[in-house]
């Protein structure tokens, strides 16, 4: 990961994935950031977590013990379009073959990308479904004027 700091402050996330350790790792990662995440390991589990917690994008792999990704996604978006919003996806997944990949765009995932993943990528990618990578611009500007103001001083 870059040294460069990206602030997801405001933002709520739900990672889906049995893989402890990518939970672990996606959690630390979007903290860092002062994101608010909650995980799930199943979509069952997914679903339930929904019932409270109103994410602005998920992140979820298409392979979960329970049911795939791609069923969860299709049921996250109906609760979410009785909501009244239409929530952002990732598909996160080890499964690298062609089908699953056209399978998951055709369903509606915004975007699909192979484990293991560049975490420098996927801020990136957060950043830009939820909208908060045009805000990230404009701090950046801010920042780099208040510098220039700061050197004329």
């Amino acid at each position: 990961m870059s040294n460069q700091s990206m602030s997801f402050k405001g933002l709520r996330l739900l990672v889906v994935d049995n893989d402890f350790d990518t939970r672990i790792l996606l959690t630390y990662l979007f903290e860092l950031g002062e994101a608010e995440i909650m995980t799930a390991a199943s979509a069952s589990e997914a679903i339930e977590i929904m019932s409270f917690f109103k994410p602005d994008i998920l992140i979820s792999d298409i392979y979960l013990p329970d049911e795939d990704g791609y069923s969860l996604l299709l049921k996250a978006r109906n609760l979410e379009a009785k909501r009244g919003r239409k929530i952002p996806a990732i598909a996160l997944t080890a499964s690298a073959s062609e089908e699953d990949r056209n399978m998951a765009l055709l369903l509606g995932y915004d975007i699909y990308r192979c484990k293991p993943i560049d975490l420098d990528e996927l801020a990136f990618m957060v950043a830009s479904l939820t909208g908060i990578g045009n805000r990230l611009e404009i701090l950046e500007c801010n920042k780099a004027e208040l510098s220039k103001q700061e050197s004329f001083n």
